[in-house]
């Protein structure tokens, strides 16, 4: 199948899993149906379209396009409610592993390691700052692992950053004691940066593994 034709199918089937938001919303707590659904329709088939573009092998762009539903629905919820559900990460988990195991076995150990540095890694943060990072950003943060590998270093980074500039934004505009209080949902910025690292996640990490001595 040729990459213009993968793009299309990828965009039906973003189009059709975003298309089901709403549907999921009214069964979810702390999530609400939106009032424009074509929207969330949309994003996701923009997204999955965007990751056969940039990512090459079946696995990659498979496991991709699962992804951008489960980053454009946790990002309307965290919005929404600052609450990331389980009933959304637990299944995700389990999809990224059965995708794996389905598309590339050999691969599932890999899978599973990048899974547990991305949650450990944001697990040091929740337990140093209960109040400013919830154990649903930790699952989150899991769930990439799964689906980015290796690259879920790439999205960490991004999207740790990008929040950290918007919180700097926000207390540049309301002041400190304002800013200490505004509560600042994660999830929307660590799917950002899980955007980067489905674009440009493999090319980043050759490009510094390629310019640090020792690695």
């Amino acid at each position: 199948m040729s990459t213009p034709l993968a793009a299309l199918l990828a965009a039906a089937v973003g189009a059709v899993l975003g298309g089901c938001f709403n549907p999921l919303a009214r069964r979810l707590p702390h999530a609400r149906p939106v009032a424009r659904p074509e929207l969330v329709a949309l994003a996701t088939a923009a997204l999955a379209a965007g990751v056969v573009l940039a990512r090459h092998g079946t696995t990659a762009r498979v496991l991709g396009v699962a992804l951008t539903a489960v980053l454009v629905a946790v990002s309307v919820i965290d919005i929404q409610s600052h609450r990331i559900p389980n009933l959304i990460t637990g299944p995700a988990a389990l999809l990224a592993v059965a995708l794996g195991l389905a598309l590339h076995p050999a691969g599932v150990p890999a899978q599973l390691l990048a899974g547990i540095a991305g949650a450990g890694f944001l697990f040091v943060f929740a337990v140093a700052d209960p109040r400013g990072l919830g154990m649903g950003d930790v699952k989150l943060a899991g769930v990439l692992g799964l689906y980015l590998g290796g690259a879920v270093a790439v999205a960490l980074f991004a999207g740790v950053v990008a929040a950290a500039l918007a919180g700097l934004g926000v207390i540049a505009r309301h002041g400190v004691s304002v800013g200490r209080r505004t509560g600042i949902p994660l999830g929307p910025f660590l799917a950002l940066g899980a955007c980067v690292a489905l674009g440009v996640g493999p090319q980043l990490l050759h490009w510094y593994a390629t310019r640090t001595p020792g690695i």
